[in-house]
């Protein structure tokens, strides 16, 4: 719909209303008492509501004031007032254009021009065929990454023209496509700038083209074949980060329309990416401040000021692709699609798809997500002229009616689906005593109210601040709010969460219990100072869990059958059993110890009970296939066997005992082994003994003849005769002998 006109009334109506230029949307006010306006002139009595007249005929009676003359219709007529003489000019609506929508037709909605004369309070509404046009023309716009790591993909996409020309001839007969390529801005540190990698950025014997940041290979064209050329003439380039500079080239596509052959049809963009993406600021690391102008600056199909302007914000490029109807499909990789779905809901009317390793499944990709964006209509509307509304209700298909803010959109449209929209354009602050600006009533001088429905003469009489107090007994608007016009306004608090509501203001949100240190504990919201808690909380503070896991004992009982559960807490009810889920018996003997006697007079009539114990083993209960827990115990008897059975409480609470009948006993000694250990232990250890003793008598032996050699060795002898020394040798000399 182009829009809709709202002329003003002719000059001797004494209203005053204002052109409107729409595409769509809506809001509805209530209108006041035309007396409790007080209006003073023809111009303040016809804004003060759409049921109120002035009388131009001279009735007045003596001592009647001038507001007399504004009043209902047929009041003014019970005074006496001429049919004729009753100013009260109404609305009025005239559609300009109003071509039908047909199955196979580019107009898609009616009426397509209409034209509106609005007086304040009264509504005009009208309503707003749309019909999902069987083959209704595309352009379809496809922008890859061609970042080396998109070399693989590259290869696909090179006959992606005539495949997609195939199959979006099933969707349309007027179809176009066009192809553009990204990589980064041609600055540090996003690539190198050495003058080898200025010529090939890749590394080995890559042969890639220079970086750039956005190039318009082929503006739309209904020729697939010469897509399929132009792309097979592209090369893979590269960049140092990983991030990619998609959202330059995603502006340059929006506003250089020209340039791009957009036609005013279908316009999807299909973005095609392995990677993140920079945004504004990220410029700053290149040293570019300056923010992006959101204009279009290509020279031969090249994007010339990546290194003067900074990346576009998320809102810029919102805004742009909005004004210029433009459709996104981001087809990325399955890593970046938690990212590009978070992109999706910044982004009216985009979709996200998955795209493979090497974009072998992007025509599928495009074909469900254009569907997807095709199946759903929302209405939006131009910026309106203060003190103009609108509000929209929508009838969908199988009758669904959407009010409020969805009144906007119906979905799951298919072609040849007609739906319907209720159309209703107010104007606001109708009593004629201020103007509507920011959502809001700003007041004459001399009107207070949300409306301007009141004098300030009249704010603080007794009347109206009686119907500020809950009671007698209670301040007015429990002093946490202003009496306006007989109606609390609720003050407002430092803290933008904390808030007062409630008739009388008597509600907050913040002086609810707490529990460790939290309002509700932290599992709850505050309304009118009790806590609503989430479940399974429950408790003033939402300070109790409902939850009673934390009190299962390991034999699966809430508290070992010996307690209750409270607030996610065991209270044991026997004095004996404590620990969070009465488990723990300091004073009581083990559960296997205290069946021991049992077991072993009824099973092997053994033991301290067996003269006193039952001897029929029958009355002995034995399990069967139990599906409650089982405690497994081993105990010895006085002859060192050890006797197995376990020890069980049924659903029942019936105590079940089942015992392995065989004891497992110690093996005899064997005596031959034994006597011939110990006497083998016996030699052994006296022949260790003496030769430890030899041993001991060797080194003593050779110490003691050291010592001697020593002493030997440092002893002075006396070489002279002793005294009383006599020779056993006597020489006798023959004298008669002559030595012959």
């Amino acid at each position: 719909m182009e829009g809709l006109r709202l002329p003003t009334l002719p000059a001797h109506h004494c209203s005053t209303l204002t052109a409107l230029s729409l595409r769509l949307a809506l809001f509805f006010p209530e209108g006041n008492e035309c007396i409790s306006a007080n209006a003073k002139y023809c111009g303040e009595c016809i804004q003060a509501g759409a049921k109120c007249g002035w009388c131009k005929d001279p009735f007045l009676k003596q001592g009647e004031t001038v507001s007399t003359r504004c009043d209902e219709i047929q009041s003014l007529r019970n005074k006496g007032c001429a049919e004729d003489m009753i100013e009260n000019p109404r609305g009025d609506q005239t559609v300009l254009r109003d071509k039908a929508v047909t199955n196979r037709d580019i107009t898609q909605i009616q009426p397509q021009k209409i034209s509106l004369t609005l007086r304040s309070g009264e509504p005009q509404s009208f309503t707003l065929k749309f019909k999902r046009a069987e083959d209704y023309p595309i352009d379809l716009y496809y922008l890859m990454d061609l970042s080396y790591s998109m070399k693989d993909d590259l290869e696909n996409v090179k006959n992606l023209g005539t495949h997609l020309m195939l199959e979006m001839s099933k969707i349309t007969s007027d179809f176009r496509i066009g192809f553009g390529s990204f990589v980064e801005k041609t600055v540090m540190p996003y690539i190198s700038t050495t003058p080898a990698k200025l010529l090939n950025p890749c590394t080995g014997d890559q042969n890639c083209t220079s970086p750039f940041s956005y190039k318009n290979v082929l503006r739309l064209t209904s020729d697939g074949k010469k897509f399929n050329t132009l792309v097979g003439q592209q090369h893979i380039s590269g960049n140092l980060d990983s991030p990619e500079g998609g959202f330059d080239a995603i502006m340059q596509v929006a506003v250089c329309g020209d340039l791009i052959g957009w036609r005013n049809v279908t316009r999807l963009l299909v973005f095609s990416t392995d990677a993140g993406f920079h945004f504004a600021g990220d410029g700053k690391l290149g040293g570019i401040v300056l923010p992006n102008d959101g204009k279009c600056h290509m020279e031969n199909n090249i994007y010339t000021m990546s290194h003067y302007y900074d990346y576009p914000s998320i809102a810029h490029l919102v805004q742009k692709l909005s004004d210029n109807n433009i459709q996104t499909i981001f087809a990325v990789t399955e890593e970046f699609q938690p990212v590009y779905k978070e992109l999706k809901n910044l982004i009216p009317k985009s979709a996200v798809g998955t795209l493979s390793a090497n974009s072998s499944n992007v025509i599928n990709l495009i074909i469900d997500a254009y569907n997807s964006l095709s199946s759903e209509v929302i209405l939006e509307n131009s910026k309106l002229p203060e003190g103009v509304s609108i509000a929209y209700t929508a009838r969908c298909k199988n009758g669904v009616v959407n009010e409020g803010e969805n009144g906007r959109k119906c979905s799951n449209i298919s072609i040849g689906d007609e739906v319907a929209f209720n159309i209703s354009i107010t104007k606001h602050c109708h009593f004629g005593n201020g103007t509507f600006e920011c959502g809001a009533c700003k007041c004459n001088e001399g009107r207070v109210g949300r409306q301007c429905e009141c004098s300030s003469n009249d704010v603080a009489t007794e009347d109206m601040d009686r119907t500020c107090r809950k009671d007698n007994g209670t301040d007015i608007c429990s002093n946490n709010g202003d009496c306006v016009c007989g109606t609390c306004e609720c003050k407002k608090r430092e803290n933008p969460e904390e808030r007062y509501s409630g008739q009388f203001c008597q509600c907050d949100n913040f002086n609810c219990d707490r529990s460790n240190n939290k309002l509700c504990g932290g599992h709850g919201r505050c309304e009118c100072r009790v806590c609503i808690c989430d479940y399974p909380w429950t408790g003033s503070a939402c300070d109790c869990s409902l939850d009673n896991s934390t009190c299962m004992a390991s034999n699966k009982q809430i508290c070992n059958g010996r307690g209750i559960c409270e607030c996610g807490t065991c209270k044991c009810t026997d004095p004996k059993f404590q620990g969070p889920t009465c488990e723990t018996c300091p004073t009581c003997p083990g559960v296997c110890t205290e069946h021991k006697e049992c077991v072993q007079c009824r099973t092997f009539g053994t033991g301290e009970k067996k003269d006193t114990c039952d001897e029929d083993p029958d009355k002995l209960p034995q399990p069967t296939d139990a599906t409650y827990p089982v405690m497994h115990c081993k105990e010895r008897d006085a002859n060192d066997c050890w006797f197995y059975y376990t020890y069980a409480v049924n659903n029942n609470t019936e105590k079940e005992v089942h015992v392995v009948e065989t004891l497992d006993c110690p093996a005899g000694p064997d005596i031959i082994p034994i006597v011939a250990g110990v006497v083998a232990g016996i030699v052994l250890i006296g022949l260790a003994l003496l030769l430890i003793w030899k041993l001991l008598m060797i080194i003593h032996d050779r110490r003691e003849f050291a010592k001697f050699e020593k002493e030997k060795m440092n002893a002075k002898w006396d070489t002279g005769e002793n005294p009383i020394y006599k020779s056993a040798v006597t020489t006798v000399v023959n004298p008669k002998y002559e030595g012959k």
